[in-house]
This record gives structure tokens, C-alpha cells and sequence, in this order.
């Protein structure tokens, strides 16, 4: 006799989310960022942002198709994202061609080697610009001075935090660094612009607040407290909050479903473990920044942070004592 009873785990009421509507909602967030990055960088913002895009979504297309025999799935929007926030974690003028390396890696040996969309274990934008930071540190730490008046100058310039330890006399102010038109990589120029994508993406619902405030708070907290007691740039949390790639990293990276925790409790001290390590690279590390290496780090340790905060399940007998 067929059995006609079809047991299945839970939730059995379905939210109305989908891969598509979150995904589509981030790049709807990341409209600020990209505005400003055009403002900045002009047209060379515009081609790197494009040419990221169609990179990623071609390879992960063949890949899937030609490689792993099965139906690509590129429209889902997952494809699309990598592409802008790697575009966004590199300098505007970027060769291409590292560009498409940096692509290459980020979906082919970090997204699809690992089965896909779900089974990465870290986030493929991130791990493709720190493959691209370690393999051409040259190029990846060239960045044009922007020229508000007219087109992207030619000159280089140090970035923010590239000025904070050997420079500070150089450095912006804050309202420079709050709206975003100093020297950096195209998508982390202004908070103003990276905090309303934040606005947006708690307001649909898409993120909890949980992953980006512990970063920044653990950031301004830390670097808070040595401020206090020796009041020099190097330490001024706005300064860490408002420069480099931190809210971007925040914001949208430290976010990712597939590789950050699934508990409210393990969100927070994934967060904390982000900011922490952000500070000390910052601080005392070879690196002006920290953002990328504190997320990929924490992306390993997500499936124990998972485990340890995993509520117990109903039922389940407590051993005590």
C-alpha cells in the first residue's frame, strides 16, 4: 500500500523569502555605494564593477555546465553579488586581467569546488581579494587620488589607513572619510552611503542587526579604550570606523548566510571575534588593514561557534553534575 504520509523537518509555514529576493535586496543596498564609487572613480568604477560582474556569472556558468554537468543556477542573484563586492574590495585600476584571476578563484575554487551556492565554507569575495592581495600586492595596493573636480587623477595616493601609522598628518578629515572621497578600494569610500544599505537591508528584513553592530561596537570599543588613555589618531575609533573597508566588510560580507552563524548568540561572537581581530591586525599587524583576513578567519570558526550555541533540542535530556 503506498504510503501516502510525507513527513518533512520544519519550518512548515513558508516566510515569502527566496535566494532571489535576498539577494536582489543586497544589490539593491549596494546602489549607495555604487553611486558614490561613480561620483569618485568615474568611469573606471563603472568598467571594474561591470567586468567583475560578467566574470563571475560567466565562470560559475560554464563551470556548472560544462564541468559539473548540472543546471547553472546564475540568475539566483549569489553570482552577481560576488562580482560587486569584489569590484568593490579592489582599486579602481585594477588590470583586467587580475581581475578576471581574482573572479576565477573567488567562484570557481572557493564557491563551486565546495558544491556551490550553501556549501561554501568561506565567502568567495572575500577569499578572492585576499588571493589577489597576496598574489599581486602591488597592484592591489596602487590607489588613484581621486579628483572630485573632474576625472580620477593618475597619482597615486595612500589610503587612509595607510597614512594613520607613518603619516597621520596626512590624513582626511572625518567628514571626508564619513561621505567618502579619499583614496581607497571603489566600494568602501563612504559610510554614509555603506549605513543606508544598512538601513535598508534591516528594514526589509533581509539581515538582523546582530553580525554589523557587534563589529563596529567591538571596533569602537576597543579602540576606545586605548584612546582614552593615549589620545593619538592611531587610535580614534571614528577614524576605524569611518575608513578603510570596515562597514563594507560589516555590512555585507561578515553577513553572508552561507558562512556566518545561525544563532542570535553566535552572530554576537562572531561579530565580537571580527572587530577583535580587525584592531590587532590594524594595530600591530604587517597589514593597514584587517577587515578581510578577521572575516575569513571567523568564517573557519563558524561551524564550532554553530555547535556551541546551537539551542538544545526539545526533548533533549540535560546531564547535570
Amino acid at each position: 500500500m503506498e504510503n501516502k504520509l510525507v513527513v518533512s523537518p520544519s519550518p512548515h509555514i513558508h516566510s515569502g523569502d527566496t535566494i532571489e529576493k535576498n539577494m536582489y535586496g543586497v544589490l539593491i543596498a549596494l546602489v549607495p555605494a555604487f553611486l558614490v564609487a561613480l561620483y569618485v572613480f568615474r568611469l573606471d568604477a563603472l568598467i571594474i564593477t561591470a567586468l567583475a560582474v560578467l566574470f563571475c556569472v560567466g565562470f560559475e556558468y560554464l563551470i556548472v555546465k560544462y564541468i559539473m554537468k548540472k543546471t547553472p543556477t546564475v540568475l539566483d542573484g549569489s553570482a552577481i553579488i560576488t562580482g560587486v563586492l569584489l569590484a568593490f574590495n579592489v582599486p579602481s585600476n585594477l588590470p583586467i586581467w587580475i581581475l578576471a584571476l581574482g573572479c576565477l578563484f573567488a567562484i570557481g575554487v572557493v564557491k563551486l569546488s565546495f558544491g556551490g551556492l550553501g556549501n561554501n565554507i568561506f565567502n568567495p569575495a572575500i577569499a578572492g581579494r585576499i588571493f589577489l592581495l597576496i598574489s599581486f600586492p602591488a597592484q592591489m595596493t596602487v590607489w588613484p587620488a581621486p579628483d572630485i573636480a573632474g576625472t580620477v587623477d593618475a597619482v597615486t595616493s595612500a589610503t587612509v589607513l595607510g597614512n594613520l601609522k607613518s603619516n597621520p598628518e596626512l590624513l582626511p578629515s572625518l567628514q571626508t572619510m564619513f561621505f567618502g572621497t579619499e583614496a581607497g578600494s571603489i566600494g568602501e569610500m563612504s559610510a554614509l552611503a555603506l549605513l543606508l544599505g544598512l538601513g535598508w537591508l534591516l528594514w526589509k528584513k533581509v539581515i538582523t542587526w546582530h553580525i554589523p553592530v557587534s563589529i563596529m561596537a567591538t571596533v569602537a570599543i576597543f579602540t576606545g579604550i586605548i584612546y582614552i588613555f593615549n589620545p593619538i589618531p592611531l587610535y580614534n575609533p571614528l577614524i576605524h570606523l569611518f575608513s578603510g573597508g570596515l562597514m563594507l566588510g560589516a555590512v555585507f560580507m561578515a553577513t553572508d548566510y552561507v558562512t556566518s552563524p545561525m544563532t542570535r548568540k553566535g552572530m554576537l561572537i562572531y561579530g565580537a571575534g571580527i572587530g577583535f581581530i580587525t584592531v590587532a591586525i590594524r594595530l600591530w599587524g604587517a597589514y593597514p588593514e584587517g577587515v578581510s583576513f578577521a572575516i575569513l578567519l571567523m568564517n573557519a570558526f563558524t561551524p564550532l561557534i554553530n555547535n556551541y550555541t546551537m539551542p538544545k533540542r526539545f526533548g533533549e535530556v540535560v546531564k547535570h553534575g
